[in-house]
């Protein structure tokens, strides 16, 4: 009973705090509902700044909450936010331009345009598996497009999100940027409240939890989820270089990437020497020294126990199934260790093709015609990302059409997500929205329609009732000149 007691004044106090957050960014968008350029470009590079003052705090507690390379940190989750800070500060000016549109005859003496404006109170939730690139990307284009926000990180990687919390702290007043860390309890608490936006980035699971707690407010949503990413490797392709890029992305941050290379759809005549080209790799990269890949400084870790044990249990189910196993399986589950692991053979009622992975672990599949490997795509769900490795034109246009994704790169793994020009999100359950660049900033803004008419006789008064046989004319020479 006491502990019951307990609870509640815990939930009640968390509610009391998240109510008091809230309600001051309210007033404070109320009082600065549209900040101007400069205020805006200031927001910006004051976020640079502190990002590039605790590149080293960054690295460390990232390497803290999964023992990540601080060369890894640097180039997939600071570089990166760094980047695309300085291309909203370049293009800012004109993603905010108002943009002209052209007048219907009907409308003969107006003049229209549509306006970007905030969407106001955002709240961002962020993951663990790149806990500073996702949480501080998002604001990126919640500040280039003037909104106040509340960021929840990962309760997972604790040490990466108190460092969030205490840039933030040392960047923004509370009533316009602000750090809530927490676990369920906080992020429920938080989908409780009327927000203007939210964009999460998670599972699919998650995303289907916080679109329908955004239902009750009619909240726009931004769902970047995940999914089953397959790669397809034909007759045609370079496997030295396939295999290069195929390890190197799988197995950066330890398989734990929304857009990680999934499972391989290799054309039969290529599959030994694809298998034996990623061994080799996948020694180069990560056992130079034939010490044991347990060894290497380079090699991520999965991010806790639990993950550890469900990708460790993929392994055991699939090779219980009939799965055989050409390379990897060893682990340490004292130090959340797995081997990178190549399955072959990998039976369709495997676990492993059912879920995403999320971990150093690739299922492959053989096929002998294209259309094979598109059917096996198509009875899936449409994923985050898909891969061609192909020289052929012809193949490579056949499989663009003949498949759905949120984005593809051809001849390599991951880089489309790098392109501040092009839009990054999923289809259907592997996300809604879109982010990146002028994508981004329209996620977070409402696009308002403004026409302005003149004064006095307009095109539309003739129209106006009584509606006599002259109405009825003129409405007749519309429907057939126009």
């Amino acid at each position: 009973m006491e502990k019951q007691k307990h609870e509640t004044m815990n939930t009640t106090l968390t509610n009391t705090n998240i109510d008091r957050l809230f309600e001051k960014q309210t007033e404070r968008y109320h009082k600065y509902p549209n900040p101007t350029y400069k205020e805006r470009l200031s927001n910006l590079r004051k976020l640079e700044k502190v990002v590039l003052e605790n590149r080293e705090a960054i690295q460390e507690a990232i390497h803290q909450d999964f023992k990540k390379a601080p060369t890894e940190s640097d180039f997939t989750e600071i570089l990166p936010t760094v980047l695309e800070i300085r291309h909203a500060i370049k293009k800012l000016k004109s993603w905010m331009k108002p943009k002209k549109v052209g007048m219907p005859l009907v409308l003969f003496g107006t003049s229209a345009k549509t306006i970007t404006e905030p969407k106001g109170v955002c709240l961002i939730i962020s993951p663990w598996n790149y806990p500073f690139l996702l949480a501080f990307s998002p604001l990126v284009y919640a500040l280039a497009a003037g909104n106040n926000a509340i960021i929840k990180p990962s309760e997972l990687t604790p040490n990466t999100s108190s460092l969030i919390k205490k840039m933030i702290g040392q960047t923004f007043e509370k009533d316009q940027v602000t750090v809530v860390e927490g676990a369920v309890e906080e992020a429920t608490s938080l989908l409780e409240k009327p927000f203007n936006h939210i964009f999460f980035t998670g599972s699919p699971a998650v995303g289907k939890v916080v679109m329908k707690a955004a239902s009750k407010h009619l909240t726009s949503v931004t769902l970047e989820l995940g999914g089953k990413s397959p790669v397809i490797v034909d007759q045609t392709a370079d496997v030295e270089d396939a295999a290069e890029k195929i390890a190197w992305g799988k197995l950066m941050n330890n398989g734990q990437t929304c857009i990680s290379p999934d499972y391989l759809l290799v054309h039969k005549s290529v599959k030994s020497d694809l298998i034996k080209a990623i061994q080799d790799k996948v020694g180069k990269y990560y056992d130079p020294t034939e010490q044991g890949i347990e060894k290497s400084p380079d090699y991520c870790r999965m991010v806790n126990q639990k993950h550890f044990e469900r990708v460790a249990n993929l392994i055991g189910d699939a090779l219980d199934k009939g799965a055989k196993m050409p390379l990897g399986g060893k682990t340490q589950g004292e130090e959340n260790f797995i081997e990178p692991t190549l399955l072959d053979e990998v039976p369709a009622e495997a676990q492993i093709m059912e879920e995403e992975i999320f971990g150093p672990i690739m299922p492959i599949l053989s096929f002998n015609t294209l259309e094979e490997a598109v059917q096996i795509i198509r009875k899936k769900a449409k994923p985050l990302s898909l891969y061609i490795f192909s020289r052929s034109k012809k193949n490579q246009k056949y499989l663009l059409k003949n498949t759905t994704a949120g984005g593809t790169t051809i001849n390599d793994v991951i880089l489309h997500i790098a392109h501040n020009d092009l839009p990054f999100g999923g289809v259907n359950n592997s996300g809604i929205g879109k982010t990146h660049g002028k994508y981004g900033y329209s996620e977070f803004s409402n696009e308002r329609a403004v026409l302005k008419q003149r004064v006095g006789l307009t095109s539309v008064k003739p129209f106006y009732p009584p509606y006599n046989a002259n109405v009825k004319k003129m409405i007749d020479l519309l429907l057939k000149w126009m």
